[in-house]
């Protein structure tokens, strides 16, 4: 937002900031033990009282100085996105708008609908796993005028999926291939192996990939769409040691990219330090 607003050929853009996983706007101190709660946008309040309630994703972004022009946070959870109609009050003079709905969906209409000519815009993608379709990642990149941070599932979801002996079950296959846009996963994180024994040979297939190969996946095929992809990424963890999330930056115009790529592997190593 500073480039924004100091670049005279950026400024007369309207910008705007679109969390499509906004929850209720404030995340709750959990333990690193639950995996299945997402991250950074937060979500369940019903914790005992002595639960430190942190602020989400929805009010770091409305924080931003300089601000965005607009703010969309969209959640699913009608609740949640009840709590937050509360931040219009606590910033009056902010443009909020919150949509209750599917994320995909409500994404996929907006990207269609604006005009991009005029606009620029930040994505946060905070998914609780993998409910983001590349479809609408698609969507995002075709805009040419979207940087996109998502947080890749990659142990919460992507892993769980991939069963180390044979591949996964046809509802989980196809769950794959939807959230990555092919079925090229199949050949990357598995291989055919043949073994012999007293009566010949006997082929399996197996799984092949660690995190670090299923993670370079998703890189290569937010490539193949976005105008340029950070090589670092931001890999959270659980206290075992787990990566359950993968940070991931993607910048959508070709003229930006090359800065917002750099800023981004900047602030990305910043915060691989601190978390060291």
């Amino acid at each position: 937002m500073t480039i924004m607003r100091k670049n005279p050929r950026a400024a007369h853009f309207r910008t705007v900031y679109f969390d499509a996983f906004a929850g209720s706007g404030v995340r709750v101190e959990s333990s690193p033990e639950e995996d299945d709660a997402p991250l950074l946008a937060v979500d369940s309040l019903d914790r005992s009282d002595t639960t430190e309630l942190l602020k989400g994703s929805a009010y770091v972004a409305l924080e931003t100085d300089p601000p965005f022009d607009q703010y969309i946070f969209v959640e699913k959870n009608p609740e949640y996105a009840v709590s937050l109609q509360g931040t219009r009050e606590k910033f009056p003079n902010l443009n909020i708008h919150v949509a209750q709905g599917d994320a995909n969906d409500l994404l996929a209409r907006w990207c269609n609908k604006t005009d991009w000519k005029k606009t620029r815009a930040v994505v946060f993608l905070d998914p609780y796993g993998m409910q983001v379709d590349w479809s609408t990642i698609q969507a995002i990149a075709k805009t040419r005028a979207i940087d996109l941070w998502i947080l890749f599932p990659l142990g919460q979801g992507v892993n769980r999926l991939l069963t180390r002996d044979g591949p996964p079950p046809e509802a989980w296959a196809t769950r794959l291939t939807r959230f990555f846009g092919t079925d090229e996963w199949k050949t990357e994180f598995y291989q055919e192996k043949e073994e012999r024994d007293l009566f010949g040979s006997v082929k399996s297939i197996e799984k092949e990939a660690n995190f670090e190969a299923i993670g370079a996946f998703f890189l290569k095929r937010l490539r193949t769409v976005f105008a340029a992809v950070a090589d670092e990424t931001l890999p959270l963890r659980n206290s075992r040691g787990i990566p359950i999330f993968l940070l991931c930056f993607a910048a959508g115009n070709e003229k930006g990219a090359p800065t917002a790529v750099r800023i981004a592997g900047d602030i990305i190593r910043v915060w691989g330090r601190r978390k060291r």
